[in-house]
């Protein structure tokens, strides 16, 4: 796995995300006690509606974003969305009204909307070869994890020197040496490509378009919204479960890192997983992984002891960071695949934005189902959301996936958009943008 870092643009743009993760680590715990802070038991319910904002830009945002991305010059993008996230992360250690945090996590997360997506299409241009590229979402998840064990832990130590306040400060660094490495690397030139000429409309949904005309998309969206149930549980009301416990702000940070190492287990392991099984399989088996620790957390903790509780939710905790590397990891070999260079970033985009309709969904039920119905009700709601996912999954997801689908192209005039340079008569595309074709054979 860790060969891909031969690669020095890959290798810089790796690290940038890692040093970028450790701050938005440390924010995500300070965010917690922040809110904590400011509205005590309700705390819950406002990192609900603060996380629903935030999909809120990351919906509204991206797709615009990933439309014009490929017009862009890639590089002086990421950075200045990098300047602006650690501007933002300033500036959140001196509010003290919770509209205020809505206000500053909108502008934070419009950013996060706009660098995301583009970082993530970068990663297919630099590694072309798919057991490279594999290997590199293997070691991306990874990071991700690596930053939901290391960073509370590294919060929980810091926090028994300074105020939480100060975390933020670390959330700016972060993303100044995120920046710093994104101008060092040298990113692959984008080949000019040959468009057909679009309303700005049709421009910004092209992504979503392609998005939802190929199967294999669809259920990784239906897979995505049981990752956003599982994941929902944890960011939004793992300091509320702690401290009603009577845990500490270390205690918080180390439910958190449980979350993470389960996640980081299955990283590990992902590349060998893949080599033996499909994504269709891997990812339905995730959804249903975390179906079930959601339902078990229901259904277990009303009857509980108080002195079972902590094991208890450190070992729920752990198993459903591995149901979520599980649903989300493959991702990016689907989108891969079913993309051209000229088309990844709005494809990149499309995910970005429509897979967090799942979390704007998930993230309010979590927190205020919370905290006007108890936790086991809202896991157990979270638990059908997480069910409709799998469902969903194995409805639309085809259990045959061909990489490309083969139709013809000779009732189209010549120079028509659709052709690509490739002239009439049968081809192989991995996805259909325009209404005159099926995608799929039997689907309209």
């Amino acid at each position: 796995m860790l060969k891909v870092l031969a690669n020095r643009p890959y290798r810089h743009l790796f690290f940038a995300q890692v040093i970028a993760l450790v701050g938005t680590g440390l924010a995500t715990v300070a965010l917690g006690l922040l809110a904590y802070e400011i509205a005590g038991a309700d705390a819950g319910a406002v990192l609900g509606t603060a996380l629903a904002i935030k999909m809120v830009a990351y919906i509204g945002i991206a797709p615009v974003v990933g439309a014009y991305a490929d017009r862009l010059p890639r590089k002086s993008l990421l950075v200045a969305m990098d300047l602006v996230r650690a501007g933002v992360a300033l500036v959140l250690p001196f509010v003290d009204a919770v509209w205020q945090v809505y206000l500053l996590i909108f502008l934070l997360q419009s950013a996060s909307a706009a660098f995301t997506p583009t970082f993530q299409a970068t990663i297919p241009e630099i590694l072309p070869d798919e057991e490279e590229y594999t290997n590199a979402l293997s070691l991306s998840r990874l990071a991700y994890d690596l930053e939901s064990l290391l960073s509370p832990m590294l919060a929980a130590l810091l926090l028994t020197v300074i105020s939480f306040h100060w975390l933020f400060a670390g959330t700016s660094v972060g993303f100044l040496v995120s920046a710093l490495l994104v101008v060092t690397s040298a990113l692959p030139h984008r080949k000019a490509a040959a468009r057909a000429v679009e309303n700005a409309w049709r421009k910004t949904t092209r992504g979503v378009r392609i998005y939802l005309k190929t199967p294999r998309l669809v259920g990784l969206l239906a897979v995505t919204l049981a990752a956003a149930a599982g994941s929902a549980m944890v960011v939004v009301n793992t300091v509320v479960l702690v401290k009603g416990m009577g845990g500490s702000q270390q205690d918080v940070a180390l439910a958190l890192a449980a979350y993470g190492g389960g996640s980081m287990l299955i990283a590990l392991a992902l590349p060998r997983v893949l080599r033996r099984l499909s994504e269709r399989t891997t990812m339905l088996i995730g959804a249903g992984v975390l179906c079930a620790v959601l339902l078990a957390f229901a259904m277990a903790t009303p009857t509980l002891p108080p002195d079972a509780m902590w094991p208890f939710l450190l070992a729920e905790w752990l198993v459903m960071g591995a149901g979520y590397s599980l649903c989300v990891t493959p991702g990016g070999r689907l989108l891969r695949r079913s993309s051209n260079e000229a088309d990844r970033p709005a494809l990149f985009a499309a995910q970005f934005a429509l897979s967090h309709v799942g979390w704007l969904l998930a993230y309010p039920v979590a927190g205020q189902a919370g905290a006007l119905l108890g936790m086991p009700a809202a896991s157990g709601l979270l638990a059908a959301i997480a069910a409709t996912g799998l469902v969903a999954g194995l409805w639309k997801w085809p259990a045959v996936d061909p990489e490309a689908v083969e139709h013809d192209h000779s009732d189209l005039p010549p120079g028509h958009p659709h052709l690509r340079g490739q002239g009439a008569g049968p081809h192989r595309h991995p996805y259909v943008i325009d209404d005159l074709h099926v995608e799929w054979p039997g689907r309209n």
